[in-house]
């Protein structure tokens, strides 16, 4: 028996066909490397949502540690609303992914506190894919993530990095047409 195939994400559908630097700058929120969208755009055109993925999870493994840096850069601390280096719809999908986190003061200063001393060690701010996760939570991965050397840490850090922009790229692929 045939399968018939399923229709292409019209957004996915959409981005295919745009030229390379706005297919860039459309898929770059989602990641904040622009190794990573250049490599991802270059890859196009994708029939499917699960090769985009898959092929978004590929390319960000395969990047260096200073592209992998400026993902991180695009991200503000947790409980901040600003970042080192971000886009305006980085930013937005940042706010959107912590808003649901209530933060008390008493939890605002221990995540700065702990922030502080994370960046110290390791000298960039702390990633996690907060979505989901209450401020206590977050301030207690963030407090066990101190305890790694440099190098597990930076894996861990890629880690979540490829979380956020799965859940990145989901929802972009969702939003119905402009």
């Amino acid at each position: 028996m045939m399968t018939r195939a399923q229709p292409l994400n019209p957004t996915l559908a959409k981005w295919n066909e745009l030229d390379a630097p706005s297919a860039i700058e459309t898929i770059l929120p989602c990641n904040g490397s622009q190794a990573w969208a250049s490599k991802l755009t270059a890859l196009r055109p994708f029939r499917a949502v699960a090769d985009l993925t898959s092929t978004a999870d590929l390319v960000w493994r395969a990047l260096s540690a200073s592209d992998w840096q400026q993902a991180f850069d695009s991200h503000p601390r947790i409980g901040e609303h600003h970042a080192k280096a971000a886009t305006t719809a980085s930013l937005a999908l940042s706010s959107a992914e912590q808003s649901a986190v209530q933060l008390t003061a008493e939890t605002q200063a221990a995540l700065a506190a702990t922030n502080r001393a994370y960046e110290e060690k390791f000298n960039r701010i702390f990633i996690v894919c907060a979505t989901g996760k209450s401020a206590a939570e977050m301030l207690a991965i963030l407090q066990h993530r101190l305890t790694n050397d440099p190098s597990t840490e930076l894996l861990e850090a890629a880690e979540q990095q490829r979380q956020i922009t799965q859940l990145r790229l989901r929802k972009w692929l969702a939003e119905p047409d402009p």
